[in-house]
């Protein structure tokens, strides 16, 4: 398998650990986490290795700190098997007063984290890993960076991505292993991922039993209403036409909860910006997957599906600009947000950076005509925004699926293909 450029969280992880004694790096499992630790660590523990698993667990209650020791920073991965062991990181974190001593990697979050990251508030730092992005993966050519668009630079780029290529992306995802290989074999890569979901993980984060035909009448509920704002009782009712037994809005909102803890999926919070008007904004959570893959297979679809139906296209395409955005805003120290108000303005993203400042990012699939429903929205919202009490958008952009040049606009308002975009 080649050799491809250095996860974009690498330096994230890296500026991380310079000013934290641990780092936590929490993810969907196969995203990369081990691989893009274990290129910083010095010395790696897997806890999960079954020659030595019930050792390890056995070790963390008689004595932790044979496993803790070791060059550093040391990687114990899949730490959350033996969750006590938190306990002796902090520990050995304050016994050593140093940074740059651990990093911990897990694909599920224990039932009681809260209160144990509480307790390394100051020590230990958290870090999200994703799916690759298409910069990563090399699909994207970088040309544009954001940046750059925070800074007011000129931009240019060309893209060669086609209709049918960007279906395959969506429908292959950003898993690290499916980069390389023959597309018929990556594309099964998250149908696997998906049934081991529902046949293992949903159930394994908490130890509740949950039944695998309801998690998949769930998933592929949630993915019919991706990139809303719909709530657990829409969800709830349409579950209701594909199940004969009753089903309570109690065990749907206990079914996401695992959901989020193993990273499936991820929503988007509502942007709150100062307006002119007192116009309400709704504050519902936008409905997402931390991979758009996850959500072809939950609705058992491929790349031909897509280009058949360019609705469904489209919102899979804006679940993947989220991910990618999401990943690239992480290294810039900002996030992503998403603006809808109650007289239906709406606008797929908000790039919010921790100075203050913003971009506004509408998400289409291509055209003509769409472009300009964006540049109404963009300039619609970007006139709401009372400027006397917090900054003018740094950029107004339209990301596209399929485009083929990157440029601002007359009017400023810049176009960029997803396949041109980097952090």
């Amino acid at each position: 398998m080649k050799e491809y450029k250095s996860r974009v969280m690498d330096d994230v992880l890296k500026q991380k650990l310079l000013g934290k004694g641990a780092v936590l790096v929490e993810g969907a499992k196969w995203c990369g986490k081990t691989t893009t630790a274990s290129k910083i660590a010095k010395s790696i523990i897997y806890m999960h290795d079954p020659a030595f698993r019930e050792q390890n667990i056995e070790l963390v209650d008689i004595n932790p700190t044979l496993l803790l020791a070791g060059e550093t920073p040391r990687l114990i991965d899949e730490w959350q098997i033996a969750p006590k062991l938190w306990d002796a990181i902090r520990f050995e974190v304050d016994q050593r007063d140093e940074f740059n001593q651990f990093i911990l990697t897990g694909s599920s979050v224990p039932a009681d984290f809260s209160e144990m990251f509480h307790s390394g508030v100051g020590r230990i730092a958290r870090l999200l890993m994703r799916p690759m992005s298409l910069y990563e993966s090399e699909d994207s050519n970088g040309s544009v960076s954001l940046l750059d668009l925070f800074a007011d630079e000129n931009i240019s780029g060309i893209s060669e991505l086609s209709l049918e290529k960007l279906a395959y992306l969506i429908c292959r995802g950003g898993w690290p292993k499916t980069v390389d290989i023959d597309e018929k074999i990556a594309l099964q890569q998250a149908f696997d991922y998906y049934d081991a979901v529902v046949n293992d993980d949903i159930s394994r984060v908490d130890g509740v039993s949950r039944d695998a035909e309801r998690s998949k009448n769930l998933l592929r509920s949630y993915a019919r209403f991706i990139g809303s704002q719909a709530k657990n009782t829409s969800i709830l009712n349409d579950l209701k036409t594909n199940e004969e037994e009753s089903i309570s809005s109690s065990t749907i909102s206990s079914y996401i909860q695992a959901l989020k803890k193993i990273f499936v999926i991820e929503e988007s919070l509502a942007w709150n910006p100062n307006l002119r008007s007192k116009t309400s904004i709704r504050t519902s959570n936008t409905r997402y997957f931390s991979d758009p893959s996850i959500a072809v297979a939950a609705l058992g679809l491929g790349p031909e599906d897509l280009i058949n139906d360019l609705n469904t296209m489209g919102l899979l395409f804006e679940n993947l600009c989220i991910r990618d955005l999401r990943i690239y805003a992480d290294t810039l120290n900002g996030t992503v947000y998403h603006y809808r108000d109650k007289n239906g303005l709406e606008c797929d993203a908000v790039m919010h950076l921790r100075n203050g400042s913003y971009g506004l990012i509408e998400i289409k699939l291509g055209g003509d005509r769409a472009i300009e429903e964006a540049v109404y929205t963009l300039n619609k919202l970007s006139d709401n925004i009372d400027t006397d009490k917090m900054k003018r958008p740094s950029f107004k952009m339209i990301l596209l699926g399929v485009g083929k040049y990157a440029y601002k606009r007359k009017d400023g308002i810049l176009v960029v293909p997803i396949s041109c975009l980097k952090n």
